[in-house]
């Protein structure tokens, strides 16, 4: 069996992804004590159900300190089990509850809103660094889709390398291993009007960043850096990193770096490419 144990912070976005897990097949449940995870998946085997999803989060705060013990009881029984954490910033979280008006799950006794999510993240805090990270902050509903169905037919018996474009002044991902910065070192096609509509994905912004500036070097350098160190993260036995590329805007400059890079890899390791900042 295919199990996805869903989580993160409120607002985050966990009711999208469950349901881009349910189009994509998977029988899904939302908010699940930790505690009733096991006979969920026993009767879910005995329906011979091949791809679960369960979301759980704060608001079953008592249980959810089994769930490391859950994760590796059945993976021993043979089943495939990865763990999802959606995260955002505050702003964001807060600007969400604002335009739906929905009470944060833990604001109550008075407490406001920035009290509930900072209490929030203090009782997620060691679930984050179990799961896969992914930070909604900037992402459309449909970029969420696509990068959790992305997520999930990644093969997780093998070393993941995710490849992140991103601007600078939507904030730095906070789901990123390693951040480069492409701003000060290769020059901004945004400020050529032919090229400023363009993407760091269309020729003629491909070839001003290879004909006018060091983007090789950059990219070289790069590659040599992950090449050495990505070795130590196997010895840890982490089945992913993500390497976040930023400039300005997120459309031209780092988005042309991370595709590179995430050609260059394509051999080596299986590779997820994500660009947070092109809206589709």
């Amino acid at each position: 069996m295919q199990l996805v144990l869903l989580s993160g912070v409120s607002g985050s976005g966990k009711s999208v992804a469950l349901k881009a897990l349910e189009d994509a097949g998977y029988f899904c449940v939302d908010n699940l004590p930790a505690d009733l995870i096991a006979p969920l998946v026993d009767y879910a085997m005995s329906r011979g159900e091949p791809k679960v999803a369960i979301s759980a989060d704060a608001r079953s705060r008592e249980g959810l300190g089994h769930l490391p013990d859950i994760v590796e009881k059945e993976r021993a029984r043979g089943n495939d089990v990865r763990v999802i954490f959606l995260d955002a910033n505050d702003q964001s979280l807060v600007r969400r509850f604002s335009e739906t008006r929905r009470p944060h799950p833990l604001a109550r006794d008075g407490r406001a809103l920035a009290e509930a999510i900072a209490e929030e993240r203090r009782v997620l805090a060691w679930l984050a660094e179990i799961g896969q990270r992914i930070d909604t902050s900037m992402l459309t509903p449909s970029q969420l889709r696509g990068w959790v169905q992305d997520l999930v037919v990644t093969d997780r018996t093998r070393f993941t390398l995710t490849f992140e474009s991103f601007g600078f002044k939507g904030g730095v991902p906070l789901d990123a291993d390693y951040v480069f910065d492409a701003r000060c070192i290769l020059p901004n096609p945004h400020y050529d009007p032919a090229l400023r509509v363009q993407t760091g994905r269309d020729p003629d912004v491909v070839a001003f960043l290879e004909r006018e500036t060091q983007a090789g070097i950059l990219i070289e350098d790069i590659q040599r850096f992950l090449q050495r160190w990505v070795p130590r993260f196997l010895l840890d036995q982490r089945s992913s990193i993500t390497v976040a590329i930023g400039c300005t805007g997120g459309r031209h400059r780092s988005v042309y770096v991370a595709d590179q890079l995430a050609e260059r890899f394509a051999s080596e390791h299986q590779v997820v490419l994500r660009h947070r900042d092109l809206k589709p």
